[in-house]
Order: C-alpha cells, then sequence, then structure tokens
C-alpha cells in the first residue's frame, strides 16, 4: 500500500486536514493499483485502491477553531440538533 507525504492544517480538535500532496511513496508490490509494479492491463482488478496513512505530515498551519466536521457537533456546548 503505498504512502503519501502531505503538508496541511491541524485544528483545534486534533483532525488534521491535507492542503497539498507532496510526494508518493511507491510500496513496489503489484497488487497495489498506485504501484509502478501494478500492471496496466490488469484483469478484473481488484488491487489494493487506497493509500496507507500519510508516511509525513507537515503542519504548515494551526487554528484553534475546530474542523468542519466537528463544528456541527460541538459548536455552541454540543446542543441537542434537529
Amino acid at each position: 500500500m503505498c504512502n503519501l507525504e502531505t503538508e496541511g492544517t491541524k485544528f483545534g480538535c486534533g483532525h488534521y486536514k491535507v492542503t497539498r500532496k507532496l510526494k508518493k511513496i511507491d510500496c513496489y508490490n503489484q497488487y497495489c493499483i498506485h504501484s509502478v509494479y501494478h500492471p496496466r492491463n490488469c484483469p478484473d482488478c481488484h488491487c489494493e485502491r487506497y493509500f496507507g496513512p500519510d508516511a509525513r505530515e507537515t503542519i504548515t498551519q494551526r487554528t484553534a477553531d475546530y474542523c468542519v466536521s466537528c463544528q456541527y457537533w460541538f459548536k455552541d456546548g454540543a446542543c441537542q440538533r434537529r
């Protein structure tokens, strides 16, 4: 499973959001669709399609705000939503 080196923003809730993908780290596995060793004409391809966890996360900005996903749940003291 290939990995990425990324840059991104670290939010006050602890989440990290990728703003730029810097480099792909190849796993050299023929069963990974992102690898250079994966055959171009793979018949009925059921190979690995997702990247693994980021190999390196470089934080370019920090903010005390919550990310978009957490704002919904924790904004205004986590009051009940309708």
